[in-house]
């Protein structure tokens, strides 16, 4: 039995347990492995998944806020060692004016987090006293987070950190004189290829925009209902997370900055290098980059990279295997959605299963 069958039974079996709604594209290099669409976009009027769905891709969205900031540096606008307080006029907050660029590009600015995920805290509990629909520019985050303590002086430690990314959004801004998404969509979209991608608010009529929900279930685990995320996060994108994205333009993205179509051939090296050690395993190394997180084995081999992305009623992950030259992206309209799958294809990249 081809492989290809193996997967496409296992996603519509965690389809029929309401388990996955989504889509899924596995590529070598530029050739097509496998493309299929699960679920539905619209789970109140039975709307299915299509590959032209756009999904929103939560923190799947600092990649690109990396590749804008890595793109000030290759003109010169930036470098990495720039002060981040003093640049964007923070000074008289307790941020450290020691945090530079390359802090917040690798997790390691200690900065207070407005939800500190690696201490378990849940991003949507941020909106249980403040309308999420109050948040919309980059910089109606700045209250949410500036005036917390930090966790470690900068440099000093490594911690996945969601407001750095807005710091470097804001820095985006600043020296280019455009919004975030602007920016994005004329210098990261545009010239990656990404045509239908883009920010879409909830609160307006998208097409082809994938509706987040999640299961409620009762006390014996059956499902009883379904939630929407409207209310667990700002109404539209920002540089932490929230962006609009099919899988093919992600694997596209992906394609773009690996062939130096986005960056300098130094900072494209550099983005595809681990940067910053975040935690070590029996046989492997988990690293950070600038805005990938890397997968090292004992020897210092990279043998996977990838981003992923979570919130309520949203996940994703785009994983590329250097050796296999292969790339997996899953996008969700499910919180939960990605995760199992996203192991079971990694599990069978390594062992050989896809050819």
């Amino acid at each position: 039995m081809r492989w290809t069958h193996v997967l496409d039974e296992y996603f519509r079996h965690r389809a029929a347990q309401d388990l996955f709604s989504g889509t899924v594209l596995i590529t070598q290099g530029a050739t097509q492995l496998y493309a299929r669409a699960y679920g539905y976009a619209s789970r109140a009027w039975r709307v299915p998944n299509t590959l032209d769905t756009r999904f929103d891709t939560a923190s799947v969205t600092k990649l690109f806020t990396a590749i804008a900031t890595l793109q000030l540096i290759d003109r010169e606008l930036l470098t990495f060692d720039t002060p981040v307080v003093e640049r964007l006029g923070l000074e008289g907050t307790p941020l450290s004016k020691e945090v530079n660029v390359f802090h917040l590009l690798t997790h390691t600015s200690g900065i207070g987090d407005d939800a500190d995920e690696e201490a378990g805290e849940r991003y949507e509990d941020v909106w249980k006293a403040k309308p999420n629909y109050s948040v919309v520019e980059t910089r109606d985050f700045l209250p949410q987070f500036v005036n917390k303590p930090a966790n470690f002086p900068p440099g000093q430690g490594c911690r996945y950190c969601n407001c750095g990314y807005v710091l470097l959004g804001l820095l985006i801004e600043t020296i280019s004189g455009m919004t975030y998404r602007d920016y994005i969509r004329a210098h990261v979209f545009a010239e990656a290829g990404m045509r239908t991608s883009d920010f879409f608010r909830m609160d307006r009529v998208n097409h082809n925009v994938a509706e987040g929900c999640d299961p409620r279930r009762d006390a014996t685990g059956q499902i009883v209902g379904w939630k929407k995320n409207i209310y667990s996060f700002p109404p539209i994108g920002s540089p932490d997370s929230g962006a609009h994205v099919t899988v093919a333009d992600l694997d596209r993205f992906l394609r773009a900055v690996r062939a130096g179509e986005l960056l300098s051939p130094e900072l494209t090296g550099a983005f595809l290098s681990p940067q910053v050690v975040h935690s070590r395993r029996e046989s492997w190394t988990e690293m950070y980059g600038y805005g990938l997180r890397f997968y090292v084995d004992r020897s210092g081999k990279v043998f996977c990279f990838e981003k992923e992305g979570v919130n309520v009623g949203v996940s994703g992950i785009i994983s590329h295997f250097p050796d296999q030259d292969i790339t997996a992206t899953l996008l969700s309209n499910m919180e939960d959605g990605s995760w199992e799958p996203a192991w079971k294809i990694h599990e069978m990249v390594v062992e050989g299963q896809i050819t």
